[in-house]
C-alpha cells in the first residue's frame, strides 16, 4: 500500500520497521554504509515526486524500483569495504533504512517512500541461505574461484550499449553456475543480484558510483541532460513574472520553432515560389488542394469519419480517379503536432515496402477563422487494424483471425521493421509500435502504419533523448525510464504485439484486477512459460489450427522480444528468422527482480512515461 506522507518520518519510520524486524533496533545503532551519494548523484527521482498520496501503480512501481538501484549503489560499495554481500543484521539493516529516508526527506521528497517501498528490514541482511549460502566475497572466492566472466565482462566503461550487454551476459552466466551449485531455482533471482553486486564492487574499476556502472549494471535511472539552465530559469520566470509571461515565452519558442522548419530548404517541406504559392516538396509525397480532399470526404462527412483519437480524425474518401484514401486531420494544430506532420512527410515520403503504409499526399490549408489545417492521405486499408480484429467490433461480431493470418501477419510486421531499421540508411526507429498502427489491406497483409513519432539513427548523435514517445504498455523500459532509444525498443514493442496477436489478450490487461503479475502481458506470458505452460498463452479457439511447437515459437519469440533486459533482446532480423525456423529460439534468460529480496511485491516491470494513448491512425 502506498502511504501518505507522515508528519513525523523517523519515528513513523523505526516503528514501522521494528515491526517486522526479529528484534527492535538499539538506540545505539548506526548505519554502516555511506549514503552520501544520494543528493549529489544525477538520478532521476520524478516518479517519486508526485504530490498524489495513491500515485498508480505503474507510477509506485517505478519510485520503488529506482529507490532499489539507488539504495543499491550503497549495498555495492559496502561489499567492495568490507567483503559482506548484505549488512550484518537487523539494527543496522533498519538504521540504515532510516538514514535513507532522511536523505530523500532532504531533497523534498514524500517522507514515506521508505516504508511503502521496503516494508522489511530483513531482507538487506545476511542470510545462509541464500544463493548457495554466500555471506562473504570470501565465500564467493571459495564456491567460483578467482576469475569468473565478470572480471573480464565488466571491466571497461558499461555505459556503452555493447559493453553493457557483454557485462549483463557475464552476470548472467554467473547467476546460472550459482543457481546450479545451489540446485534452486528458487534462488536465480537472489544470485542475479548478487552478481551484479559482485560486477559493480569489484567487476568495474570505475565503482558503483560512476554513472555507467549505476546507469547499466545496478540499473539506476539518470536524470535527462539539461542545456545552459533552461528548466531552472523557467522556474524563475514563473515565480516572478507569473504563469502569463511562461505561455508567451513557450509560444514564442513553438514559433521559433515553425520559422526554422520553413527556413531549411534542404527539406523543401514548407516551401514557397515568389508569388507565395506552396511547392511541392522534394518528397514522393504529393501535394493536395484542400477542395479535393473535401470533395473526396464528401466535406469531411461524419458518414466517413472511419478514426478518431487525441491526435486527430480519418476519413474514408475517395479521389476524382476513383482510388479510395484514407485522410488524416490533425486537430488544434500545435508545434508538436507540426513537428509529427513534417516528420512522417520527410521519413515516409520516399520509403516503399510491401509491409509499410505508403504515403500519398499531405495539404496544408486555412479554415474559414484562418487556423492552419494539415492532412495526411494515406492509401486505403479495407480491412481495418490489428486492433478491430484482435480485440474489438471485427472479433465482437465473431470474426476471428485464424492461426494462418496471425502468423502472416506477425511475419510482416517483422519484415516492416527490419527494413526500418536495415533497409534505410539511416535507420528509423518507429517509437510507436502497437496494435491500432498495423493496418490490414484486402488481401490482410500487415502494413505498419503511423510515422509521425518515428526518428532516424544519425551517426555520431547522442542515443539518449529527454523526449519519450510512445504508447502504455508497448514501450521498452529502458526507453521509458532512460531515454535510450536503439533498435531494440521497437522490438519490445514488437514482442508485445506478438503476445497480443497470439493471446488475445492486450498489452496492459485489468481484468484479473491490480495484480502486477497479471497487469502486462508480457509477463503474464512469461509466467505461464516459466511454468511450463506455454501452450495456455496461445488463444484457446486458435489451438487445435496448426502444429503446437509452431504456434509456441511464436510466443517465445514474443517473450524473448519483450524481454525487460534489452541485452537480451535479439535483432529484428534475428527475430524474423527464428519466427521463420531458420534458427532456434535460444533459451530465454530470467528475467530479475529489482534488486533486493526476490519476495518483494514489487517486479521490475515496464513503466511508462509517454506521450500518446492508444488511438491507431490518430
Amino acid at each position: 500500500m502506498w502511504l501518505p506522507p507522515l508528519s513525523a518520518p523517523f519515528l513513523t519510520l523505526t516503528l514501522f520497521l521494528s515491526l517486522h524486524a526479529e528484534a527492535s533496533p538499539a538506540p545505539s545503532a548506526s548505519c554502516p554504509m555511506d549514503l552520501g551519494y544520494v543528493d549529489s548523484l544525477p538520478w532521476d527521482a520524478s516518479a517519486c515526486e508526485s504530490p498524489d498520496p495513491n500515485p498508480n501503480l505503474l507510477q509506485q512501481q517505478h519510485c520503488c524500483q529506482t529507490l532499489l538501484s539507488l539504495f543499491g549503489i550503497a549495498l555495492a560499495q559496502h561489499l567492495n569495504r568490507t567483503s559482506l554481500f548484505k549488512l550484518p543484521d537487523i539494527p543496522s539493516s533498519a538504521a540504515c533504512l532510516i538514514d535513507f529516508q532522511s536523505k530523500l526527506t532532504a531533497l523534498s521528497l514524500p517522507a514515506s517512500l521508505v516504508p511503502s517501498c521496503f516494508n522489511n528490514s530483513e531482507r538487506f541482511v545476511i542470510r545462509p541461505w541464500r544463493c548457495a549460502g554466500i555471506q562473504t566475497k570470501q565465500d564467493w572466492l571459495r564456491i567460483l574461484g578467482p576469475s569468473t566472466p565478470l572480471e573480464d565482462g565488466c571491466s571497461d566503461d558499461v555505459s556503452d550499449l555493447t559493453a553493457c550487454k557483454v557485462c549483463l551476459n557475464s552476470a548472467n552466466k554467473v547467476s546460472a553456475r550459482l543457481v546450479k551449485i545451489a540446485k534452486n531455482a528458487s534462488q536465480s533471482t537472489e544470485c542475479f543480484y548478487y552478481a551484479i553486486l559482485y560486477a559493480a564492487a569489484f567487476g568495474n574499476s570505475k565503482g558503483p558510483q560512476d554513472l555507467g556502472t549505476a546507469f547499466c549494471i545496478l540499473g539506476l535511472p539518470l536524470a535527462p541532460p539539461r542545456k545552459s539552465g533552461f528548466r531552472k530559469r523557467i522556474a524563475v520566470v514563473f515565480g516572478s513574472s507569473g504563469a502569463g509571461v511562461v505561455v508567451i515565452l513557450m509560444s514564442a519558442i513553438c514559433a521559433m520553432y515553425l520559422w526554422w522548419r520553413r527556413r531549411r530548404p534542404e527539406k523543401g517541406l514548407i516551401l514557397k515560389d515568389d508569388e507565395g504559392r506552396v511547392k511541392r516538396p522534394n518528397t514522393g509525397a504529393v501535394w493536395f488542394d484542400v477542395q479535393d480532399l473535401k470533395q473526396a470526404t464528401d466535406y469531411f462527412s461524419k458518414q466517413n469519419l472511419i478514426g478518431e483519437g487525441s491526435f486527430g480524425v480519418v476519413y474514408k474518401g475517395t479521389l476524382s480517379d476513383g482510388t479510395l484514401v484514407a485522410v488524416k486531420g490533425l486537430t488544434a494544430p500545435d508545434c508538436l503536432e507540426k513537428n509529427d506532420f513534417a516528420n512522417e512527410v520527410e521519413l515516409v515520403g520516399n520509403i516503399r515496402h510491401r509491409n509499410l503504409l505508403p504515403l500519398r499526399g499531405c495539404c496544408l490549408a486555412r479554415d474559414e477563422s484562418g487556423e492552419e489545417q494539415m492532412f495526411l492521405v494515406y492509401e486505403y486499408m479495407p480491412n481495418g487494424s490489428v486492433e478491430d480484429w484482435v480485440f474489438g467490433a471485427k472479433k465482437k461480431d465473431g470474426n476471428q483471425l485464424s492461426w494462418a493470418q496471425r502468423r502472416r501477419i506477425i511475419v510482416g510486421v517483422g519484415k516492416g521493421l527490419a527494413y526500418l531499421h536495415n533497409g534505410v540508411q539511416p535507420a528509423i526507429f518507429h517509437r510507436d509500435v502497437k496494435a491500432t498502427n498495423i493496418l490490414l489491406d484486402a488481401d490482410m497483409n500487415a502494413r505498419v502504419a503511423d510515422f509521425g513519432l518515428a526518428k532516424q539513427s544519425r551517426d555520431g548523435q547522442s542515443n539518449l533523448t529527454t523526449h519519450v514517445a510512445g504508447t502504455h504498455g508497448y514501450l521498452a523500459p529502458e526507453y521509458a525510464l532512460y531515454g535510450q532509444l536503439t533498435e531494440k525498443s521497437d522490438v519490445y514493442s514488437f514482442g508485445v504485439v506478438v503476445l497480443e496477436i497470439m493471446s488475445g489478450r492486450r498489452a496492459l490487461d485489468t481484468s484479473g484486477g491490480m495484480d502486477v503479475r497479471t497487469f502486462l502481458v508480457s509477463d503474464w506470458a512469461w509466467g505461464l512459460m516459466k511454468a511450463g505452460k506455454i501452450g495456455e498463452v496461445i488463444e484457446e479457439g486458435m489451438r487445435k489450427e496448426g502444429p503446437m511447437s509452431v504456434m509456441e515459437r511464436f510466443v517465445m519469440v514474443g517473450i524473448l522480444c519483450s524481454h525487460v533486459m534489452v541485452a537480451f533482446r535479439p535483432t529484428m532480423t534475428e527475430a524474423l528468422r527464428m519466427l521463420q525456423g531458420d534458427v532456434e529460439v535460444p533459451e530465454i534468460p530470467d528475467r530479475p527482480m529489482p534488486l533486493g529480496s526476490h519476495d518483494s511485491s514489487f517486479n521490475f516491470q515496464d513503466t511508462f512515461s509517454c506521450l500518446r494513448a492508444p488511438s491507431g491512425l490518430c
